[in-house]
């Protein structure tokens, strides 16, 4: 194959969620108001983390991380999503849409081993209270999160690197909402056996055995607390309860997907909705609305610049 027909592809044809003008205006609207949420809401848990001191902690840390990776995960598709509902010709760049999937699998992988952390911070602290200062300090903080953004970048890392190279000459529509990793590859024109069982063992099993290992660590945290009947071992169930929804809605649509990452079934793509849009928005909302001292926190740093607002 020579070189001018392995570029002939130079951009993808988005079909979105529907044909219909109307629903796509109802779209934009919704996914607009969706994403300003999840900006305001993860960047009010980020500011408030940061400027309170009563959230100085490891837990507090990590949740505004989360915060963060959430962020940057809805903002890698969301905005160009968003753009196209007013578009009757959808379409992105070869290489916008190798950016697009880059990014979503390095946020997305960092995410997944963040979650990883706040379980063992979790762990630490209802297993190993009398030494969670000494295990949980600040150079484990700064390890912990350093792997996390590693992990990511490996993990996008190893299925960009083979992906960028394959040639794309024939069909150039995707049927999602943006670029789809699993249905990008498929549209090259050489045979992608090799890659798709790399795509399904790096994304599929390191969702699974993330969730795995965070469905067990919780069991044994769950396992210790009831041992103990307090008001901290109450707060401590408030909190896991709180964790394991979030680990739910991270891990839950990425393993269906995965599991069947080249079928071509509807409710993949309202699932990849679910993963980019609805998950960084649920995330503040539970902690949020379940943890008085984020709630406090909030409180006060609402209270304080409004206060300063009206003195000046």
């Amino acid at each position: 194959m020579n070189k001018a027909n392995r570029s002939s592809v130079s951009e993808f044809i988005l079909l979105g969620l529907s044909n219909s003008q109307e629903i796509q205006i109802f779209f934009f609207a919704i996914f607009f108001l969706v994403y300003v949420a999840i900006i305001v809401g993860n960047l009010l848990i980020v500011i408030s983390v940061i400027v309170d001191n009563h959230l100085h902690s490891p837990m507090y840390f990590f949740l505004a991380n989360l915060s963060f990776f959430d962020l940057c995960l809805s903002s890698a598709t969301t905005p160009k999503v968003i753009a196209d509902f007013l578009r009757k010709r959808k379409t992105i760049s070869l290489w916008g849409c190798m950016a697009q999937m880059f990014f979503m699998h390095f946020f997305g992988g960092g995410e997944m081993s963040l979650l990883i952390a706040m379980a063992m911070d979790r762990y630490v602290a209802i297993c190993k209270p009398l030494h969670y200062k000494t295990i949980m300090n600040r150079r484990a903080l700064i390890v912990l999160l350093l792997l996390s953004w590693a992990i990511g970048f490996v993990h996008t890392t190893s299925q960009m690197v083979f992906t960028a190279g394959l040639p794309f000459c024939g069909p150039n529509v995707v049927d999602s909402i943006f670029c789809d990793l699993p249905l990008v590859i498929k549209l090259a024109c050489t045979d992608t056996y090799i890659l798709e069982l790399l795509v399904i063992a790096n994304s599929g099993l390191l969702s699974l055995v993330c969730f795995i290992f965070l469905l067990i660590s919780y069991i044994v945290m769950l396992v210790t607390i009831w041992q103990h009947s307090s008001g901290a071992s109450s707060k401590a169930v408030s909190t896991l309860s709180a964790h394991i929804t979030v680990v739910t809605l991270c891990f839950g649509p990425t393993i269906f997907i995965y599991a069947f990452p080249f079928s071509r079934y509807s409710v993949d793509k309202f699932l990849s909705v679910f993963y980019s849009i609805i998950t960084p928005l649920l995330n503040p909302i539970i902690y949020t609305l379940r943890n008085q001292e984020m709630k406090a926190a909030i409180k006060r740093l609402s209270s304080q610049h409004l206060g300063s607002w009206f003195t000046s």
